[in-house]
């Protein structure tokens, strides 16, 4: 839990990100160096995505795009997919009433082809009950890949062609982000992944192009208020060029154009 005697640091703030992405990784270490059950590590999780939620809308950052479970974790043992699923019911049940109440859009991305007719169902609940909202949008990455992400982008591209409605040569980036999931917001200015690895691990492969990495050894369920300060001070002391000079960065910024090419 947080430290109730802590302050953030304004100076962290100057430059604060509009969009954050996260890779909660470390659950399981966390219950096993406790003598838990994996699930228990899960669990603790939700707390730090309280409060992780909590910290965003206060400081008015207006995304934050949480990886829930990748393409990937199907291979982990059944019994863990199970109690996954089982915890992703119960938090929607419990916490979506609670998002709506703060203004907080709630949303999914991945291919829910995957998942059952009752989890669908309760997440397509969440995101009408909380689609007219204008606070922070809170993002879920579920069964989702970036691999899958550009995959399935493709696969509209081609149904155009094939349509007779896009020439070939008429593909590029501008025409692929649309179709991408999260084309409606802005991309992760800021992408933590906690727990020690130092990968992106097939997420937002596209919309990370430009992102500033934080890479921290936290275990996930101690991710809190403190530790997610450490983040955005590291991300307020750096200059972010996409593509151009540090000079041309500094010029923009004194003629008060920005530096975002």
């Amino acid at each position: 839990m947080t430290d109730p005697s802590f302050t953030p640091d304004p100076a962290a703030f100057d430059a604060l990100p509009r969009h954050v992405a996260v890779i909660m990784d470390g659950n399981g270490r966390w219950a096993k160096a406790r003598g838990l059950p994996r699930v228990a590590g899960h669990r603790k999780g939700l707390e730090a995505v309280r409060e992780l939620t909590r910290a965003c809308g206060e400081l008015g950052i207006s995304h934050l795009t949480l990886f829930a479970f990748s393409s990937e974790n199907w291979r982990r043992p059944e019994t863990e997919v199970r109690l996954l699923m089982e915890l992703f019911m119960t938090a929607l049940d419990k916490e979506v009433a609670k998002l709506h109440t703060n203004n907080v859009r709630f949303r999914v991305i991945g291919d829910l082809a995957g998942f059952s007719d009752k989890l669908v169902e309760r997440i397509r609940r969440a995101e009408a009950l909380t689609r007219e909202n204008r606070g922070l949008c809170l993002t879920v990455a579920a069964n989702y890949g970036g691999r899958w992400d550009i995959a399935q982008a493709c696969r509209e591209l081609a149904r155009r062609v094939r349509a007779g409605e896009l020439a070939p040569e008429a593909i590029a980036p501008e025409t692929i982000a649309p179709l991408l999931s999260l084309a409606d917001g802005p991309e992760p200015d800021l992408f933590i992944r906690t727990g020690g690895e130092q990968r992106i691990s097939n997420f937002l492969l596209w919309q990370l192009a430009y992102t500033e990495l934080y890479f921290t050894p936290t275990l996930w369920p101690d991710f809190d208020r403190v530790q997610f300060d450490l983040a955005l001070r590291s991300y307020a002391g750096r200059q972010r060029r996409f593509g151009q000079t540090g000079e041309q960065v500094e010029d923009a910024k004194r003629r008060g154009t920005g530096g975002h090419a």
